[in-house]
């Protein structure tokens, strides 16, 4: 079976998100990986050094400069004549341009999978996680989205593969650029960071928010998160969001401080390796899923955590 797997990346470098899906498209054979931008050569280059990866293919137009979904959906279309699968990361720019692959090829879409159990069989979450449904698919051509938690990342050196250049459909002409505020971080994106610091509404407002989550993060080098609640009462941006309907993350250990564990923020962070909880109701349901609780104050037990770090 050949796979073509979409690469996300900034035209300078590969993101993280693409070594997961290119572990994934690995358990079903060969695997190409598609670099679309604009000047994305230094992208490609660095795609090819991936391990796993027989062929980088570079499709470079200033119509895929922003990689618009409306112009790259059409290009990929194009390219899966001479392959059987199309991989791409479930984050909000995957998912952005696989329904418009799967639209395109007249199949079905298989979402955010967790696992490869055959060439045509694969399981995925339902029911924000509570539930792990195996789907079997009858289509010639499948397009699929990886949950990039469920898979080891592939090692970013170690390949040689060859870079080929290739051309599609340019700009469709039913969208434009219009612009990108990127948040500048000072700490570790929520992705791609080893531990994770997070706080939920128990933390009252913004400033009890920073005053207690930021310095114990900041003293443990790591990403702050933050439950739905938290980011709806105005603590923190809306990209702070960690569960179903915000980031999904798998870091080497998840502090969560002051939540309460709702089914949807634990299907955004229960995959971590170690969850340690802080919260002062014993019943939370976030102490089922810790592998370490504290039953405490938070406004008492951070600061002392924080002063003794």
């Amino acid at each position: 079976m050949s796979v073509l797997v979409y690469a996300e990346h900034d035209n300078a470098s590969l993101k993280d998100a693409t070594l997961a899906v290119v572990t994934a498209a690995a358990k079903l054979g060969e695997v190409h990986v598609l670099v679309a931008g604009s000047g994305a050569s230094a992208a490609a280059q660095q795609a090819s050094q991936v391990a796993g990866v027989a062929k980088v293919l570079l499709a470079d137009d200033a119509a895929y400069a922003n990689q618009l979904a409306e112009n790259v959906a059409p290009l990929v279309a194009g390219l899966l004549a001479n392959y059987d699968a199309f991989l791409a990361p479930a984050t909000a720019h995957g998912k952005n341009i696989t329904p418009r692959v799967a639209a395109l090829l007249d199949v079905m879409q298989i979402s955010d999978i967790l696992s490869v159990e055959s060439a045509d069989t694969f399981t995925r979450p339902i029911y924000a996680g509570n539930a792990i449904a195996t789907v079997q698919s009858g289509d010639a051509k499948k397009v699929i989205t990886v949950r990039g938690t469920a898979f080891a990342k592939a090692e970013p050196t170690g390949g040689s593969a060859a870079v080929e250049a290739v051309s599609g459909p340019t700009d469709a002409g039913i969208s434009s650029f219009a612009g990108a505020e990127i948040a500048k971080l000072e700490r570790p994106e929520l992705t791609s960071a080893k531990i994770i610091v997070s706080g939920g509404r128990a933390l009252k407002d913004a400033d009890t928010f920073k005053a207690t989550i930021f310095p114990l993060a900041d003293k443990l080098g790591a990403g702050v998160g933050a439950s739905r609640a938290a980011v709806d009462a105005g603590y923190v941006p809306n990209d702070y969001q960690v569960g179903q309907t915000g980031k999904i993350v798998a870091p080497e250990v998840y502090v969560a401080v002051g939540i309460s564990g709702a089914i949807q923020h634990l299907a955004g962070m229960k995959d971590s390796k170690t969850i340690i909880a802080i919260n002062k109701d014993e019943d939370a349901p976030i102490f089922q899923v810790a592998d370490i609780g504290l039953v405490a104050d938070l406004f008492t037990a951070v600061p002392e955590l924080t002063g003794k770090i």
